[in-house]
């Protein structure tokens, strides 16, 4: 009997709900016009962290994309770079090799090795980009992780 009643005083003394506390509403509030200060962020928004670093992963494939077109138009290949580049940038299936080697007249060999070089060069350019931004030689390979990771993300 004592723990039946020591029971009941519990669950009388329970806050329950927000025990006591004011509650506020979620909805807009059409009286003032404002919305009431508790925000529900959406889960499938991308927090602000990890916006920022697409953003910044965004702009170092730029910079070296920019970089690697003029490397191509100064030694007079900037042809073959606007029409090697979409095996860069993931537009690969919009052409294939055999009519990309008919575009620049080329053999589907000399095409596979020029796509080679290209994402070698490419490869080369992201790691310089970072070098200099990172001080420990051995912290940019944290870092082209975390660039996949951030362009991976959406």
């Amino acid at each position: 009997m004592k723990h039946f009643l020591a029971d009941e005083l519990d669950r009388s003394r329970a806050a329950k709900r927000g025990g006591g506390q004011p509650t506020v509403p979620i909805e807009f509030n059409n009286e003032t016009q404002t919305a009431t200060s508790l925000q529900i962020t959406d889960p499938a928004f991308p927090y602000p962290d990890a916006f920022f670093d697409r953003e910044w992963a965004l702009n170092v494939l730029d910079r070296v994309l920019k970089t690697l077109s003029a490397e191509y138009a100064t030694s007079g290949k900037a042809r073959h770079f606007e029409i090697l580049n979409c095996w860069l940038i993931g537009e690969a299936s919009s052409l294939s090799q055999a009519d990309a080697a008919r575009q620049l007249g080329l053999s589907e060999g000399a095409i596979k090795v020029a796509i080679y070089r290209l994402r070698k060069r490419f490869r080369d350019l992201v790691k310089e980009e970072i070098t200099g931004t990172v001080d420990q030689r051995g912290s940019v390979q944290e870092e082209l992780r975390y660039l996949l990771q951030a362009l991976a993300e959406r």
